[in-house]
């Protein structure tokens, strides 16, 4: 009740100042759009000038519907509206009281049109308060690529050998599809990012400081990945294919027919590819009192061989109820059908002598299919940013996995047991729902007022059926109930947030809370109770647990505009890292015998504090962005290797020592860091950008009696240069390097990887063929040397060797620069306070 009154008198207070002060000022307001396609303009630029003496008076952008207001004394002004690649506007206008421009139509600057293409395939960067987006423009070098491939070129993220995505080096990010997580980005695993197709994406946005808004999900922060839609009137499109080597087919399609009242869009693609990789294992062990090994050395070489094939389509349609209002509805399926081969030559030693040497082929076919519903509802209630918007979204993917594995013996001086083959049988469901709800209310002057709430309800079902040779070489498979389990998993979430905005002449402030509720239930079904599991797998085992957390996630943002391209950002904000489920499942993956990855049913959330610092910087050529950020988190997740002995029924171990990778909660991960990155322009020919990233982790902790504390100092950096050549060719060059980095056990080698691209524009620039290299010098692989008190371990790692391949584009009824130009209306993410 206090609050409410506070707020109240807050309220009166601010509409009674703007009383007194209207009668002295008044207030200019239009909207703008594109002349030819009657889309809103964002970002439009408009700058009122004194008549009388030339002086810039105020000025300001448009936001997401093209609309503008601007406060000004009476008095003769000069008007000027611009935008990228179009005409600007000047108006002349004695103001004596409010004026209201009404709809303000930009006319496509056709007379420049080898600079307006320049300017369209650009990457482009806008700052907001809670995070920069990054329309990407044509990138060379990802034609023929998958969304992954356009990720790791996006400035502060990082995409690994594995697929694994990072943000300024942090693994803890969370991925969302039209601002809401999605089947699309494969309920929060990447490898679904590898099959969609990179020219599906309009613009990528890195939210390092999220507001209140948003999920309080990833500790790194969030990129939130935008979908095409265009908005263009009548029937419009392109279709895309690409073949390569390594084995490489794929096609696809962006359509989209809009009219006055509806817009339906659709993008369905193919994709068949086959990606080698390879792995190189030499471990030697250290005798102590607690473990004698097996062996002192044992080496493995593996070959792995990946065949993928996926078809995905998405279709929606957005009908306009009226000039203020929309419903939008659309579908996405995926289906995935593929085959992975390994083959794991290993090599066992004693006193230097080899004694046991085997083949180990794991043969994996995987069938999955992913389907989601989603449906939008948007009320502008005004043209001042009054609006209210609801979403339901329901997902559903079944996934299933069967794996054959023999492995032989070729030689053998000890007359080993022989080994049992396995039939593997996962059997993956996965269900979640989404329904969100945000409303935003301007109030006052310069004030803005939002809260929402948003629930996701989420359960995976992992039936997991382990079947065993009885004797080697027999062919006759039963069923292991001690290693065969089912793991039920729940999540769900319920949160509410507000937040409230504002600007103060130069700066504008976004100050938010954020309350939720996660609950985290999990059951184990196994044939085994909980202290025969933990005689197996070494640590106590909770088989039925619910665990819920209840906490406060409050964000502060703050701009502060030096001038009208210069600003300065503060931001902070409170994350939770929930474990994912194959995080929390203590059974084994089989597909080695020495070197496993389990997960841990104990694991709890990790919370952190952030605080960032940026500064940006535009001259007509040059955009300049820097970043100073620190994060302490709690309770942090760290993978860490260990030495054990698995005991029990058809461990199928031969009472080798096993190498145990499991992730666990230490005490504090603090990280500091800094980053810079650039847009040049220097000349219509030549575009160059470039990023470097610096940090520092510091982790302390202990886990069974081990101090795995450990400080990491390392950096990335990105450049990227891209020439129009005569004869309409371009040619684009992306060079990536990974510093070297440490942890509490492991030291891993820096990574360079390049990519070269050429294209050419035909038909009339309708067409477009491309040939690109990803990594040229065949260099992306993760050399690792691991240590600890039982083992040493020198490791490479190739999840995918050098990619070429060969593209072409075909656009119709659609200017090449079209798709960049018109943005489309902000329907499908979040909002922005823009102050």
């Amino acid at each position: 009740m206090k609050n409410t009154f506070t707020l109240c008198v807050l309220f009166l207070f601010t509409a009674f100042t703007f009383a007194q002060s209207s009668s002295s000022k008044a207030t200019i307001t239009g909207t703008v759009v594109d002349k030819d396609a009657g889309i809103p303009l964002e970002y439009a630029t408009v700058t009122v000038t004194d008549a009388t003496n030339a002086t810039d008076v105020e000025g300001g952008i448009t936001d997401t519907s093209g609309t503008f207001k601007i406060e000004v004394a009476p008095g003769k002004y000069t008007i000027k509206i611009e935008y990228i690649s179009f005409q600007p506007l000047i108006l002349n206008r004695t103001i004596t009281g409010d004026l209201n421009l009404g709809t303000v139509q930009l006319e496509f600057a056709a007379s420049n049109l080898d600079e307006v293409t320049v300017i369209a395939e650009t990457t482009t960067v806008d700052i907001r308060l809670d995070k920069k987006i990054y329309n990407i423009g044509k990138d060379l070098t990802t034609a023929g690529g998958t969304v992954s491939d356009a990720l790791n070129n996006v400035p502060s993220v990082t995409v690994d050998v594995e697929g694994g995505i990072s943000l300024r080096g942090n693994e803890n990010v969370r991925i969302l599809i039209n601002g809401k997580p999605s089947a699309i980005a494969g309920f929060g695993n990447t490898d679904v990012l590898r099959q969609l197709p990179a020219d599906a994406i309009e613009r990528v946005e890195v939210i390092t400081s999220p507001s209140a808004r948003y999920d309080a999900e990833g500790t790194a922060g969030i990129l939130n990945i935008i979908l095409r839609k265009e908005k263009t009137l009548g029937f419009n499109g392109s279709i895309n294919t690409s073949i390569g080597n390594p084995d490489l087919a794929s096609i696809s399609a962006n359509l989209n027919l809009r009219t006055e009242k509806y817009n339906i869009f659709n993008t369905t693609g193919y994709r068949y590819s086959s990606s080698p990789g390879n792995g190189f294992f030499d471990t030697n062990y250290l005798s102590s009192a607690d473990i004698n090994p097996t062996y002192d050395r044992i080496i493995e070489d593996r070959d792995i061989q990946r065949l993928n094939r996926g078809f995905n389509t998405n279709l929606g349609i957005e009908y306009y109820l009226n000039d203020k209002s929309s419903v939008t509805a659309s579908v996405f399926y995926r289906n995935g059908n593929d085959v992975d081969e390994t083959t794991n030559l290993t090599q066992s030693f004693r006193d230097a002598a080899k004694v046991l040497e085997t083949t180990r082929i794991e043969n994996q076919k995987e069938k999955d299919d992913s389907y989601q519903f989603s449906l939008n509802y948007i009320n502008k209630f005004n043209d001042e940013g009054h609006q209210l918007t609801a979403d339901f979204q329901y997902e559903n993917s079944k996934e299933i996995q069967n794996t054959r594995i023999n492995e032989d013996i070729t030689l053998d001086t000890e007359n080993t047991t022989p080994i049992i083959g396995e039939r593997l049988l996962t059997d993956e469901q996965q269900k979640e729902y989404l329904i969100q709800a945000d409303y935003v209310l301007p109030f006052a002057e310069e004030w803005q007022f939002e809260a929402g709430y948003r629930g996701s309800f989420e359960n995976e079902i992992t039936d997991y059926a382990v079947n065993q040779e009885q004797i080697a070489n027999t062919n006759n498979f039963i069923r292991n109930d001690t290693l065969s389990n089912v793991f039920d998993y729940t999540e769900n979430v319920n949160a509410v947030y507000t937040q409230i905005g504002s600007k103060f002449g130069k700066v504008s402030v976004l100050a938010g809370l954020r309350l939720e509720n996660t609950q985290l239930k999990g059951k184990i079904g196994s044939s085994l109770n909980e202290e025969e599991l933990q005689d197996i797998f070494g640590f106590p085992i909770d088989t039925d647990f619910d665990n819920n957390y209840l906490g406060l996630f409050p964000t502060l943002n703050v701009t502060l505009e030096i001038a009208e391209r210069e600003n300065i950002t503060l931001g902070y904000n409170r994350r939770i890292n929930r474990p994912r489920g194959w995080f929390l499942n203590p059974f084994p993956d089989r597909s080695s015998r020495n070197n496993v990855f389990q997960g841990n049913p104990n694991l709890q959330p990790a919370f952190s504090n952030a605080y960032d610092i940026g500064y940006l910087k535009r001259w007509d050529k040059v955009t300049l962005t820097s970043s100073i950020y620190y994060q302490k988190e709690t309770a942090s997740f760290e993978r860490v290797d260990e030495i054990i002995e698995l005991q029990g029924q058809g461990t199928n171990t031969n009472g080798n020592t096993v190498i145990r990778t499991i992730p666990i909660n230490l005490s504090s991960n603090e990280r500091i860091g800094a980053e810079l990155g650039m847009l040049y322009n220097p000349a219509k020919w030549l575009r160059l950008n470039g990023s470097f990233n610096f940090f520092q982790f510091n982790t302390e902790g202990f886990f069974n009696d081990v101090d795995y504390s450990a400080k990491n100092t390392s950096y990335f950096a990105r450049f990227s240069s891209k020439v129009s050549l005569p004869f309409k060719i371009d040619w684009q060059t992306n060079a990536n390097y990974r510093g070297a980095s440490q942890n509490a056990q492991s030291d891993t080698d820096g990574i360079l990887s390049v990519d070269l691209a050429f294209s050419k524009d035909v038909f009339g620039d309708n067409g477009t063929v491309s040939m690109n290299v990803s990594d040229l010098f065949n260099g992306r692989k993760r050399n690792q040397f691991t240590t600890n008190d039982f083992f040493t371990r020198d490791s490479e790692f190739q999840w995918r060797q050098r990619q070429i391949n060969l593209s072409f584009v075909y656009r119709f009824n659609q200017r090449k620069n079209e798709a960049k130009r018109n943005q489309p209306v902000n329907t499908d993410d979040e909002g922005d306070f823009q102050g």
